[in-house]
């Protein structure tokens, strides 16, 4: 296959916009499906885990593979749950294009706002599905308006809808000006149609907006439309799709994905309108070691070998990674080198993934999405490459977890097995973090929310064999500084073998929220200090202010090394890496130091009748009222709220509104909340 012929793409929406069932429908037309599974009855093929199938959701990206009209399409289909957003993140950042899928009836939803700006975070092209276009309240015009509005998209509708709800039976392609019949009929593709008089006014008027949108960002089409020539259907599509690969627009579809109607279509805008690898610029890595000097990849099969760890499952027990290739050719046996870990690591075997079935290959080129088995150290974000032509690609960041709780074991004895039950987790979701409470001994596990820690307490007792118990879930608190303060610190001790002696000052000063920490060395080498003395130093100052006075982690503050004096001893380091970090501690504690607790971000959506119920419950809450509007015939509210104040607030809910309001709720930031 050659890469032009390849699409990297992903599949995002808000939860129940039908992105699974966008997925399992694509999957059926491409003749990777015989029998189309639904998400409802807990047997859709891309909700593989046992956990997704009871709940109707998706809560792990699963990777597959298709053909469609002589293309290679790789495709992930990834959570719309907020609290496994991870996911879509580290998706998003291998993959060259993405379909994000809008309910017609509830529009541009919270989870899809954070999804589109993960992908303008990576530059990701994308087309948009507006999905369930036959059911009552679907109004595809109103879609594309809050596109403009909440998402500041430029969306291109290339399909008119022909009717909405129940009468929702066709669409009009606006570049070819060819109408469909959409049958429904899972054995059916789309039918070519006649149009009436009507539909091919109303057509022509639409594709006259197509050509305005991408007149007003691409030149050639925008000197036919001045010289107020009609551009051909090929002229047409050549523009469409340069202004979709450069993110100047975003090519709109419709359908109904569970009667099928549209799907076959919108397979045919993937290969149409989103990128091969070849269509992207060249992919930027540095030179590992520090100097920050640029490498320029490019997409061939003879370029030196480099690919991005974006996942790691646990399958069976076994460790399954998978890999984005960007240039070169990776092989089963192939030894690559790790340049974060200064190591090599042998691949023992290649995979192209079907959800959770394998199929094994003997070569993966650039553009290539596969799984990999025999990499025991390499994990989430690590760059593989050949030791002759070392490169750092961009790491992956991971969110900090907001909630934590406590585990105990029904038997003691299974003490190591939880140790090591976890560390696999964590080193699936980079979201996920394991520590022992000092004082009480408890084991304890961070994460994203209530139902992230839900299903992995649900995980360790149905693939693990743990019995464990919880407590009541905990807020993850951090701490930060008020004002600035310097301290000095003078360390002098004499032990047995040895005498230390350092001195150190430094200076902590408040960061704007958001802005994490800041380390700063204003002691210069040609000051006669060895750099070394200088290093050992900062690394002190930096592990004194990894916590606050209260124990917490500190955040959003600038730490400086103002000065620092030793000397000439055998531990002449130790005794001055002791005074940064006590200088640093002092420091904090004089800086007036407060505690900062994870704000929520909620949108609530209530009947008016139940709109004052539902802003008393929040400001009892400790919620700050931001807006109140209208989405459809309901009301919304935005807010925000501490998450210590908003535990059991979904049974709340539904008792104050008798079941008919729904929210959804992210983290927003750490801070204090009046």
């Amino acid at each position: 296959m050659t890469i032009e012929l390849i699409r990297n793409i992903g599949v995002v929406a808000h939860i129940d916009a039908g992105k699974t069932t966008v997925t399992e429908r694509l999957l059926f037309h491409a003749g990777e499906l015989h029998k189309v599974g639904e998400v409802h009855d807990g047997a859709a093929e891309m909700d593989w885990m046992e956990l997704e199938r009871e709940r109707g959701i998706t809560i792990t990206a699963a990777a597959t593979a298709l053909s469609w009209r002589d293309h290679d399409i790789h495709l992930i289909d990834t959570p719309g749950h907020v609290d496994f957003t991870m996911e879509v993140e580290r998706s998003l950042r291998v993959l060259d294009g993405a379909v994000v899928v809008f309910s017609a009836v509830d529009g541009v939803e919270p989870q899809s706002e954070t999804v589109w700006r993960q992908a303008d975070k990576f530059h990701v092209p994308r087309i948009a599905f507006v999905n369930k276009m036959d059911r009552i309240g679907a109004d595809f015009e109103a879609v594309l308006e809050q596109m403009r509005k909440q998402l500041h998209a430029n969306p291109a509708a290339v399909q008119l809808p022909m009717g909405a709800e129940d009468e929702f039976n066709g669409v009009i392609d606006l570049v070819t000006l060819r109408g469909y019949r959409l049958a429904g009929d899972l054995e059916q593709s789309s039918e070519p149609m006649e149009l009436d008089a009507r539909w091919l006014e109303a057509a022509r008027q639409a594709r006259q907006q197509l050509i305005e949108t991408i007149a007003d960002v691409d030149e050639d089409l925008a000197e036919l439309y001045l010289a107020d020539q009609e551009p051909s259907n090929d002229q047409l599509a050549q523009a469409l799709r340069r202004a979709c690969r450069a993110r100047q627009v975003v090519p709109v579809f419709c359908g109904a994905a569970l009667r099928n109607k549209g799907v076959d279509l919108l397979l045919d805008g993937i290969i149409g309108y989103l990128p091969s690898p070849e269509d992207l610029p060249p992919l930027k890595g540095t030179v590992p070691g520090g100097s920050g000097e640029i490498i320029t990849l490019k997409a061939g099969e003879k370029e030196p070998v480099c690919a991005l760890l974006f996942k790691v499952a646990m399958d069976e027990g076994r460790r399954l990674v998978y890999l984005r290739v960007f240039s070169g050719c990776i092989t089963p046996g192939m030894e690559m080198y790790n340049p974060r870990l200064n190591a090599k690591e042998r691949i023992a075997r290649l995979f192209i993934m079907h959800s959770h079935k394998r199929q094994r290959v003997d070569k993966a080129g650039p553009g290539s999405i596969v799984a990999a088995t025999g990499l025991r150290y390499t994990t989430t974000g690590d760059t593989l490459c050949s030791e002759d032509t070392p490169v750092l690609l961009e790491d992956i960041q991971a969110y900090e977890p907001v909630m934590s709780l406590a585990l105990e074991l029904g038997s003691s004895s299974d003490s190591d097995k939880l140790e090591l039950s976890l560390s696999k987790l964590a080193d699936e979701d980079p979201t996920v973090l394991v520590r022992v409470d000092e004082e009480t001994g408890q084991t304890l596990i961070s994460g994203m929310g209530e139902l992230h820690l839900e299903i992995l307490v649900e995980r360790l007792r149905r693939e693990f064999n743990l019995s464990v118990t919880v407590g009541r879930p905990q807020v993850v608190f951090r701490e930060t500084v008020s004002k600035v303060a310097e301290e000095k610190s003078v360390v002098e001790r004499k032990l047995k073998d040895a005498e230390l002696y350092g001195e150190a000052c430094c200076r902590v000063a408040p960061r704007q929220r958001g802005k994490g920490m800041k380390f700063v060395c204003a002691v210069e080498a040609e000051s006669g200090t060895p750099q070394a003395v200088i290093d050992a130093a900062m690394e002190g100052i930096k592990g004194g202010a990894m916590s606050g006075p209260d124990g917490h982690p500190l955040t959003d503050a600038t730490v400086t090394l103002l000065s620092v004096g030793y000397k000439d001893l055998p531990e002449m380091l130790a005794g001055v890496q002791a005074a940064g970090s006590a200088a640093a501690r002092k420091a904090i504690a004089a800086a007036d130091p407060v505690r900062l607790e994870p704000i929520m971000s909620l949108e609530v959506v209530a009947p008016d009748e139940d709109v004052g119920s539902v802003i008393g419950d929040l400001q009892s809450r400790r919620g700050l009222i931001q807006d109140v509007g209208w989405r459809g015939h309901m009301r919304l509210v935005k807010a925000q709220a501490p998450l210590a104040n908003m535990f059991g607030y979904s049974t709340a809910l539904r008792s104050l509104s008798h079941g008919r309001a729904t929210f959804t709720m992210h983290f927003h930031i750490f801070d204090r909340m009046a």
